[in-house]
C-alpha cells in the first residue's frame, strides 16, 4: 500500500472496530495530507473487494478527517499508547454495554 512512498514506515498499529490508531512515519519529502490519503483511499478499496457486504449501502468507509501530532520525547509513550489502546477500547465497550447503554441489548464476549 505504502510502496509509493519509499521511507513511510508503520511502527505501530492498533485496529478497532470503529477505528485505526497508527504510529507511522512520513519524511518531510512527502505530505501528510497525501499519505493518509493514500491509505485511506488504498485500504477502502481492498476491504470493499475482500468484504461484498461493505460494497452495499455505504459511501464511506473513512471519516473525513484524522488527527496527526509531530512526536519527540515521548515517542515511546504514545507508541505504548497504541499498542494498549485495543484493550483500553475494550474495556470502555464493555462498561458501556454493561450500563445497558445500548437500551437493554447484551455483548456477547
Amino acid at each position: 500500500m505504502l510502496d509509493r512512498y519509499p521511507g513511510v514506515v508503520v511502527e505501530e498499529i492498533a485496529i478497532q472496530e470503529d477505528h485505526v490508531h497508527m504510529v507511522v512515519v512520513i519524511p518531510p519529502k512527502y505530505g501528510i495530507s497525501r499519505v493518509i490519503g493514500e491509505v485511506k483511499s488504498t485500504s477502502s478499496r481492498k476491504l470493499r473487494e475482500k468484504f461484498e457486504y461493505l460494497r452495499r449501502g455505504r459511501d464511506n468507509l473513512w471519516s473525513i478527517g484524522y488527527f496527526v501530532s509531530s512526536m519527540g520525547l515521548d515517542e515511546e509513550r504514545i507508541k505504548r499508547y497504541v499498542r494498549y489502546q485495543r484493550k483500553q477500547d475494550e474495556g470502555q465497550l464493555l462498561a458501556v454495554w454493561d450500563k445497558g447503554a445500548t437500551g437493554g441489548a447484551k455483548r456477547n464476549p
